[in-house]
């Protein structure tokens, strides 16, 4: 019988103001208000019926994604987490996260998102400069987004990330690093830091701009990693940054192969099963529309984890932490030995991509990662 991973709640919000064209995911163009209360009462319901996963665990992260959370009102996050907690215990010390995006018509309802018990915000602002921002299609400039960190500090939130985009179109060097001084700067407690990668059934898949040459983009990264380490802030993570002791739980959570429920449109979750073994993910219906119809359930599917598609699953997860985890996680979260994938370990140690010791890719296995997944695969 497996023991219980921590277990978290992922709540996926699925509405925009508009649809940015390198987004691919579940988020829908508002026409007119967000159906709140409709949205609040089928979130709860989706709940219920993920009852039995919880198997006595308290939740110790919720996450608010989207789409963007922060058009739904604190008043609407009140409720849900008032009654959430009707259903669930939450840990002394959960992480309550939600995406913001940094346009003025939000910045007033900050307070009472701390009033509604959310903790930590992590801003959307891809970038400090118009001409980028408006490249991406974002419906905010760099004077809402620094108006926005100043306002949210001054509301109550002491912890929150800064989401940077690197690699834009027409983006030099100097650009790249210019953004990421001025987030430094700004002192957030964790900074997500990542290229701009073209996906399919994205407006810029169709219409593909013009993006950094390998040489600037792999410049750009160099000198980033440099600034963030004298700014104070670790990488323990492929993108993720953080300043001592506020590292994301909520995404330590995933990529520990913990447990997390999944509600909301398009949600995913990852459920650990006491009696059986068996671990599961599944997902919800997309639509808001079907997800908000009562002729149709909430769930889309799910599909059980054969060992197959565990060792690769538990690696693609792990294996984005600079520091990875004890190698008897493996057999703590998955069911397996460790045993077997001895020989892909071997394999990959002689290549100079994991380290010996524990579950935990070297410099040369974080550079090559597609690479040292593949041993696992």
């Amino acid at each position: 019988m497996l023991p219980l991973p921590p277990l978290s709640l992922y709540v996926h919000i699925p509405w925009c103001v508009k649809k940015c064209p390198y987004c691919d995911f579940n988020s829908h163009a508002l026409s007119g208000g967000i159906p709140e209360e409709a949205y609040v009462d089928a979130l709860l319901e989706d709940f219920d019926s993920e009852v039995n996963t919880v198997q006595g665990r308290e939740l110790h992260t919720i996450f608010f994604g989207g789409g963007t959370p922060s058009l739904m009102s604190a008043k609407g996050f009140d409720r849900f987490l008032s009654e959430l907690q009707k259903r669930i215990r939450f840990s002394s010390d959960i992480e309550i996260t939600m995406e913001a995006n940094p346009g003025t018509y939000e910045h007033d309802r900050f307070r009472d998102y701390r009033k509604a018990g959310i903790n930590r915000l992590s801003l959307g602002v891809q970038s400090f400069q118009d001409e980028k921002l408006k490249a991406l299609g974002r419906i905010h400039n760099s004077e809402e987004a620094f108006k926005a960190i100043e306002s949210l500090r001054g509301m109550g939130f002491d912890n929150f990330n800064i989401d940077l985009m690197h690699g834009l179109p027409g983006q030099s060097i100097q650009d790249g690093l210019s953004d990421l001084k001025k987030a430094i700067a700004l002192q957030p407690t964790h900074i997500s830091w990542y290229q701009l990668t073209i996906e399919p059934n994205t407006v810029f898949y169709s219409k593909t701009p013009i993006l950094p040459e390998d040489d600037t983009l792999w410049s750009i990264q160099e000198e980033g990693w440099d600034l963030l380490e004298a700014g104070g802030f670790k990488q323990y993570e492929i993108s993720a940054y953080s300043s001592p002791g506020k590292q994301a739980k909520h995404n330590l959570n995933y990529w520990k192969f913990g447990d997390y429920i999944g509600i909301g449109a398009g949600a995913h979750g990852k459920i650990t099963e006491r009696e059986t073994g068996r671990i599961y993910r599944n997902w919800k219906t997309r639509m808001p529309s079907d997800y908000l119809s009562n002729d149709k359930p909430y769930e889309a599917g799910s599909r059980v984890l054969s060992g197959n598609d565990l060792p690769i699953e538990f690696m693609m997860n792990v294996l984005r932490l600079n520091d990875g985890v004890e190698r008897s996680l493996f057999a703590e979260r998955t069911g397996m030995a460790i045993s077997d994938i001895e020989s892909q370990c071997k394999e990959a140690i002689q290549k100079g991509l994991l380290e010996p010791d524990r579950l935990q890719p070297t410099k040369q296995g974080r550079l090559f990662l597609n690479n040292l997944l593949e041993i696992f695969s």
